[in-house]
């Protein structure tokens, strides 16, 4: 008789000391299966990370992708005897190193708060384990008892929280670029100094349980559509004129909102740039206003499920790329993408013209009202091209003094010659010296008598300013007249006046104070001495991208406490290494994707210089109080803006494909309401689009409580010496239960 095969069942035939023999055999080297089967998870040598066993600092990654990798050896690792040398534990703190990870992204998945006792517990055999993917196989899985599982799930758990990010963040940071406790102001005021009539929005956030996060859907007239310091409709109605455009100026609540913006019904993932530029979804942006007031002048057309741009405008119906190469041609000195850089497009439209000049190496800050040119800026951002919605009226403009190469007006409705040109020396002051103003309207090539009026006003006042004709040309093609101004590089002129009008500004007024400061009919006066910004322009593009601004002087203190051109090296260096060996390829970015990009605490604009060579446009943002660094970001051939993030973005929901936090968060907690800007970071980022947030380990903790308790994923989450990185990735989840804002609505 053939012998029985074993198994489970087969117990049954033998006696019972048989069974219990076997049984306490089989289940003892099942025991030394799984501890071998721990001992060679993947747990990471804490070597590779900088620190040591013996490191009581938490090290916290969490990752749901595991894969194969061998271990590597820093070389600024501890000591052999366990201790870290002053340079390892003062200057290593948090930094993005080249190292050893795989071309695949890396996804973040659950955290756990036991890393700091793994870290006391893992034997010297475990940190000497070359890291092998976590496999159980399914024969095992059958043979495992319900102790030997629930056991195997422990250590799992405890695995995870020790498991290596992809991101090379750990070893040899620089403290004085990330560790918040080195930052200062150096030589640089803030824009809260400059600017006499901030606004004071500090309030102390409420205490939240880490899962009390209720959130609930905006009820408001807006809709999908929902600016909060733009739809502020109790304010406007409130106001006692409208003479100036103060209606379309920035009127924020009180208590910033934090319920979430629906979407339109139909959303998708906007179309990839550059496809993006001619087309769009319509149900994304399903406003057609704007197609039937502009269609014959190729604005934008309904097209089936599209809304399609054929790149024209009021001034240039045959396309803006001729436009562009025309107004060149009136003075060749321009000079697109090599002298002129960064140029200002006021009532931009759907900044096609902003749109094209990126064909020209030329980045272009478009800016329209939100008005009755239906979604205009909305269009822009939809189409991948950088737009703010923002108008010319009682306020200075966020942005520096002296920092644009050009300023252009195609028929932007804007009357710059009433008032004393009031707004046209805003436009002086925005404009760097030797820049150029651009202006195609029909008081240049029309002779009705509204025309002629305005022309010889403007004639007499850009004399009267000093601004220089430097030619006037008539498109044959498109049928417009266009005129460039240049601004005067010296003080002659003024000094050489008959009559102080328009008058020079006193002394005392800062031409970068722009945060809420009225307008001024006044003229600043030109730098002239060395080393004061303006006195020279800038580099050629690309060049003034890498160096140091000539006014930066090794006497100023930088914001890292180096000297002030050391700050600017060092911090563009040190964003180099981060974008290139870690946001590239190790938090599961698909940059295809990313197209609008925003940094929503700049400093020297390090990380969107970073970017330059992708495609996509970084949005600088310098909060009101942090040091005034702007000027230094447009110095480089970048753009940004002034912004106090106790208040809502002047853009519309849903613009951008990824937002960069680097340590905003921290300094709101002690400002004003994080859950507010939680909820404002979901207004104005795109479903599927990532959020990065590098901050303290208590911040990052509370801001993926948040996230999560809005579904969004979280794909990366890392910690290390009280320092934090968190990458998740919005998702189309919107709470059901409706929130009512009542000075939102009619």
């Amino acid at each position: 008789m053939a012998p029985v095969k074993h198994s489970k069942v087969d117990g049954r035939k033998s006696t019972n000391n048989y069974c219990s023999t076997v049984t306490l055999v089989a289940f003892v080297a099942l025991c030394l299966v799984g501890v071998w089967m721990m001992t060679s998870s993947s747990v990471v040598p804490l070597q590779s990370l900088g620190t040591t066993q013996n490191n009581k600092n938490e090290v916290r990654t969490v990752i749901t992708k595991e894969f194969d990798t061998e271990e590597t050896t820093d070389e600024n690792s501890p000591s052999d005897d366990g201790t870290s040398t002053p340079d390892n534990s003062n200057s290593k703190q948090f930094e993005d190193n080249p190292g050893d990870l795989p071309e695949d992204a890396t996804k973040g998945g659950d955290s756990s708060s036991n890393s700091s006792q793994q870290d006391k517990n893992n034997s010297k055999e475990d940190t000497e384990m070359n890291q092998e993917e976590k496999v159980t196989t399914a024969n095992e899985n059958e043979t495992k008892d319900a102790e030997s599982k629930a056991e195997e799930e422990k250590e799992e758990k405890q695995d995870k929280v020790d498991a290596p990010s992809t991101e090379t963040l750990p070893a040899g940071a620089q403290s004085e670029l990330l560790s918040e406790t080195s930052v200062q102001n150096g030589s640089f005021s803030t824009q809260a100094t400059e600017s006499k009539n901030e606004k004071d929005m500090h309030k102390s956030p409420e205490s939240e349980k880490n899962n009390g996060y209720h959130w609930k859907l905006c009820n408001v007239t807006a809709g999908p559509d929902f600016i909060p310091c733009l739809d502020n409709l109790q304010a406007i109605r409130s106001l006692r004129t409208t003479k100036h455009y103060e209606h379309r100026e920035r009127h924020c609540p009180e208590n910033p909102p934090t319920c979430l913006v629906p979407l339109p019904e139909g959303y998708q993932r906007p179309i990839e740039w550059p496809t993006s530029r001619e087309k769009i979804w319509y149900h994304n942006v399903p406003h057609t206003k704007l197609a039937e007031l502009k269609g014959h002048q190729n604005w934008v057309k309904v097209t089936g499920e599209f809304l399609t741009f054929p790149g024209g405008g009021t001034q240039f119906k045959h396309g803006a790329l001729h436009y562009i190469d025309f107004i060149q041609e009136i003075v060749p000195d321009i000079g697109w993408g090599k002298r002129s850089r960064v140029i200002l497009d006021v009532g931009c439209g759907v900044a096609s013209f902003g749109g094209f000049l990126f064909d020209r190496d030329v980045l272009t800050m478009s800016l329209a009202p939100k008005d009755e040119h239906e979604a205009q800026v909305q269009f822009a951002l939809e189409r991948g091209i950088p737009a703010l919605s923002a108008v010319m009226g009682t306020q200075r403009l966020p942005f520096p003094g002296r920092v644009f190469d050009i300023v252009h007006c195609a028929r932007c409705r804007v009357p710059w010659h009433i008032e004393g040109g009031k707004l046209l020396l805003e436009l002086n002051r925005l404009l760097r010296p030797g820049g150029f103003f651009v202006w195609s309207a029909t008081p240049i090539y029309q002779k009705l008598p509204e025309d002629v009026g305005i022309m010889e006003a403007m004639t007499k006042l850009t004399k009267a300013m000093c601004w220089e004709v430097k030619g006037v040309g008539k498109d044959k093609v498109n049928k417009v007249g266009v005129a460039i101004y240049q601004k005067p590089m010296s003080n002659e002129c003024y000094e050489a006046r008959s009559q102080n009008e328009p008058p020079l500004c006193k002394a005392s007024d800062d031409a970068n104070a722009a945060w809420k400061v009225p307008l001024q009919a006044c003229m600043h006066e030109v730098p002239v001495a060395a080393p004061v910004r303006g006195s020279k322009w800038p580099e050629q593009w690309p060049s003034r991208v890498e160096k140091s601004p000539y006014w930066l002087l090794s006497s100023q203190v930088g914001v890292y406490g180096k000297s002030a051109p050391e700050d600017f090296t060092a911090d563009f260096e040190h964003w180099k290494r981060v974008v290139t060996k870690s946001y590239m390829n190790g938090l599961g970015i698909n940059w295809s994707n990313v197209r609008n990009v925003m940094d929503m605490r700049a400093i020297y604009g390090g990380f969107a210089a970073a970017l330059k060579d992708m495609n996509v446009w970084v949005m600088n943002v310098v909060s009101v109080d942090s040091p005034d660094t702007l000027p230094i970001i447009y110095e480089r051939g970048l753009f940004g803006i002034y912004h106090d993030w106790c208040e809502s973005f002047s853009t519309y929901p849903r613009s951008y494909d990824l937002l960069h936090a680097d340590h905003l968060f921290s300094k709101i907690k002690n400002k004003c309401n994080m859950t507010a800007l939680v909820a404002e970071v979901d207004r104005i980022l795109r479903p599927e689009g990532k959020l990065i947030v590098r901050d303290t380990v208590e911040t990052i903790d509370e801001v993926e409580n948040m996230l999560r308790s809005m579904n969004w994923e979280v794909r990366l989450t890392y910690s290390k010496d009280k320092e934090g990185l968190l990458c998740v990735q919005k998702s189309m989840w919107r709470p059901v239960e409706v929130e009512t804002i009542p000075y939102a609505v009619v």
